[in-house]
């Protein structure tokens, strides 16, 4: 069976669990005790989302933003995570790292406005709260320092990136590259009262067939102190966690730090405190993020695995997985909300249960039985505004039927 990759699987069709009709709806009619999160994400890499070409004006730009938080507060979502930082770059006036190329077509051009100011500004004026999405480590999507902006602290610090998979990425074993890279995002949270850091599941990057990443010499200048490359590579994701969490707490204390991995951290074949699943890529073997210890030492405040399959799929069944993501969370405080792929409702090539526009709706009535799932964030904001099928618009039918704040 091939990887399960994150955001698009391609393994043949299996039937969606069955549910009985009216079940979502009589949830529905049941508001959840307390606050529930109710995000989207909105992308910016590769303009996935927003702004929809590069070279946009500013007026045009800021027009598209205002509507999808319009669109969010409209389908009474209460939370929009704006990814800020795509490629080691930025949407604000950073000190640190040029412009993003999302925005002008041209890394390091000023866009003439500042997105992220007046996303937390514009946000807050809807009741939405505003989480600043980062990438801590790749720098391009492609593996040419030469087309970086001249700026750019990879062209300064060549030693500092790695060249993998068609893409570049900083070298996460570097402790000067854990630091700058903390420094470049506390930046956002020092001049923008955002209500919360946001890292996704990109920490070493997804394995790619036949190839190695080269940290060779790094390995032997600091990992003298562990059993394995492994071991390494996984104590340098922790502390970049640990000290993320420090320094955001520094900066602004109240802001809070979230997490949305990919959603298997181990299969049970491998480790028994693991999930029942035969995923290809594995968290904590895979990208060195060991997601378990983050949520049950709470190291973060909240966690949104990305459970992007539809109840029943064999390899990584949504139902099961809720389950034990319930059980991790059980008893921490590290808040769970689950990550849902509404990009799949009614995309090509999925399996047969993203095409009933029910299916999306069905996991929030299921995951509504554990009460450790505090929420939902969808993927993404395009999709949201689009809803092909009208997958969110029966989620928001059958569960949002009136305003929820999110959690604190």
């Amino acid at each position: 069976m091939g990887q399960l990759a994150r955001r698009a699987f391609t393994l043949a069709a299996l039937s969606a669990l069955a549910t009985a009709p009216g079940a979502a709806a009589a949830v529905a009619g049941r508001p959840r005790a307390g606050a529930e999160m109710r995000g989207v994400w909105l992308a910016t890499v590769a303009n996935r989302d927003w702004p929809s070409r590069r070279g946009l004006t500013a007026a045009a730009q800021r027009r598209e933003l205002i509507a999808h938080l319009d669109t969010a507060h409209r389908d009474r979502l209460n939370t929009v995570v704006f990814q800020v930082r795509p490629t080691a770059d930025a949407l604000w006036p950073s000190p640190y790292e040029p412009w993003s190329e999302y925005l002008t077509g041209t890394q390091g051009r000023s866009p003439g406005w500042d997105p992220l100011g007046t996303a937390v500004q514009e946000a807050h004026a809807r009741g939405l709260q505003l989480h600043a999405w980062f990438n801590p480590y790749r720098i391009a999507n492609h593996t040419a320092l030469g087309r970086l902006a001249a700026s750019h602290p990879a062209r300064k610090h060549p030693d500092w990136a790695v060249p993998y998979g068609g893409k570049l990425y900083y070298n996460p074993g570097l402790p000067q590259v854990r630091a700058f890279v903390q420094k470049a995002m506390l930046d956002a949270v020092a001049k923008y009262p955002v209500d919360a850091v946001h890292f996704d599941d990109y920490f070493y990057p997804y394995p790619v067939a036949g190839q190695t990443f080269d940290d060779d010499d790094a390995y032997d200048r600091y990992g003298g102190d562990f059993g394995n490359r492994a071991a390494w590579r996984r104590d340098n994701i922790d502390k970049l966690v640990k000290e993320m969490a420090a320094g955001i707490k520094g900066v602004r204390p109240g802001t809070r730090f979230g997490v949305s991995p990919f959603g298997v951290w181990r299969n049970a074949a491998r480790d028994t405190r693991g999930s029942d699943t035969q995923a290809g890529v594995q968290t904590y073997d895979d990208l060195y993020a060991d997601t378990r210890t983050w949520v049950r030492g709470h190291w973060i405040d909240y966690i949104v695995p990305q459970l992007y399959w539809n109840i029943g799929f064999a390899a990584a069944d949504y139902a099961k997985l809720v389950d034990w993501w319930a059980a991790v969370a059980k008893g921490s405080r590290t808040q769970l909300y689950i990550g849902e792929a509404l990009y799949k409702a009614g995309a090509a090539g999925q399996p047969q249960a993203w095409r009933d526009p029910v299916e999306l709706s069905r996991h929030l009535t299921l995951a509504a039985r554990h009460p450790q799932v505090r929420g939902h964030v969808f993927f993404a904001a395009k999709d949201v505004a689009a809803d092909p099928i009208g997958a969110m618009s029966r989620v928001i039918a059958d569960h949002y039927g009136r305003s929820a704040k999110p959690p604190t």
